[in-house]
């Protein structure tokens, strides 16, 4: 069994963003313009938004998006982005390569130096052909490519996948990358999720090294760990059974099938989860969180992850133990826990150890063991 690192990881975060402000305004002004029509046929009006609430309720300020103005059209409220021919590289394909890159150079590696591409995340832009292969072809690596997802944890499960297939020497070098487009399936008109997510690709390449062999700087990976527990308080039904289940199968309606979450069961139940998740997995290696530097946790909810660790400590924890980076970019769903490793841990010293954790939908929880090298 191999020893294995991380020795890449690449980040791609799109230009454009939005602030709490500008996505506020743009909903109350589509909440303005349908009241009218609600009370005409009974219904209750809908509630505004406020960006005092989105930072309470989820700690994101403002959020970055693949393209901003569609969003903020009052009367489209969805990104426009337009179809590519099938010769063209597809979006998804194109943000996974934009992150890839910048891992390939971090690493020190070439596109031929890799033997397998996993394009692991929370939603994919088509069924098929992977957009796997289609970053393989496109990059030109080696060997194959497959796409999988977790919800949220994608990019651990990924990384779980990656590692083992490394460790038993199946494969010599994995890309995982997670290419996050989560606005185009993000119900801007539902007060209870429209501000949350936001777009950003993350990239990691998992190696095998040499018995005694050490890389300054870079992060041998000791354990991972995946868990799931049935749960639909996350949800999309967005899928290819959708049009068969309505009158007119070529005019898609896209109510009840967009992304859905019970809040505050999510809150509550994934809190737990995540408090055992961490303090069972490093158990199971003979520590505690406090013989952890640092915690790259799911970007989801501010108040979650500041629970999630006072209870696993039993005291609170700050931004240097568990830096957060949601309040500039909203829940990145499975890219937010990559980024937050990118950017917080070229501080620490060799021998530390740190953990990435990332949970979500399913429901789903995903952990790495790292220790700098």
């Amino acid at each position: 069994m191999h020893r294995v690192i991380i020795s890449g990881i690449g980040i791609k975060i799109p230009e454009a963003s939005i602030s709490n402000e500008e996505l506020v305004a743009s909903f109350n002004t589509w909440v303005d313009a349908e009241n009218p029509r609600r009370a005409a046929q009974g219904l209750d009006p809908l509630q505004k938004s406020d960006s005092d609430f989105i930072v309470y309720a989820s700690g994101v300020k403002k959020r970055h998006v693949i393209e901003r103005e569609g969003i903020l059209d009052s009367a489209r409220m969805a990104p426009r982005i337009p179809a590519r021919p099938d010769d063209a590289l597809s979006l998804e394909a194109e943000f996974g390569i934009a992150s890839a890159e910048r891992a390939l150079e971090h690493a020190g590696l070439q596109p031929s130096d890799i033997d397998m591409i996993i394009c692991s995340a929370s939603h994919h832009q088509r069924p098929y052909p992977a957009i796997a292969i289609e970053m393989q072809h496109a990059m030109g690596t080696q060997g194959a490519g497959f796409d999988m997802g977790l919800g949220c944890s994608s990019a651990a499960a990924g990384l779980h996948v990656a590692v083992n297939l490394v460790r038993s020497g199946a494969q010599k070098r994995v890309l995982v990358t997670t290419p996050e487009i989560i606005t185009g399936h993000l119900n801007f008109r539902d007060r209870q999720t429209h501000f949350i997510f936001g777009d950003a690709s993350a990239s990691m390449i998992v190696e095998a090294i040499g018995e005694g062999e050490t890389r300054p700087g870079r992060f041998e990976v000791l354990d991972t760990r995946t868990w799931t527990q049935l749960s639909s308080n996350i949800r999309t039904n967005l899928g290819y059974l959708t049009r068969t289940a309505q009158e007119d199968p070529y005019m898609i309606n896209m109510e009840g099938n967009m992304i859905k979450q019970v809040g505050n069961k999510v809150f509550k139940e994934v809190t737990v989860a995540g408090h055992r998740f961490i303090v069972n997995f490093l158990a199971e290696h003979g520590q505690t969180p406090d013989d952890i530097r640092r915690f790259w946790l799911h970007q989801a909810n501010a108040r979650m992850n500041a629970m999630i660790l006072k209870l696993s400590f039993g005291h609170e924890v700050g931004h240097d133990r568990a830096p957060m980076v949601l309040e500039r970019l909203g829940n990145t769903a499975g890219a937010g826990a990559v980024i937050a490793l990118q950017e917080n841990h070229a501080d620490m010293k060799a021998g530390e150890y740190g953990l990435l954790c990332a949970f979500g939908a399913g429901y789903s929880i995903g952990g790495a063991l790292l220790r700098m090298m």
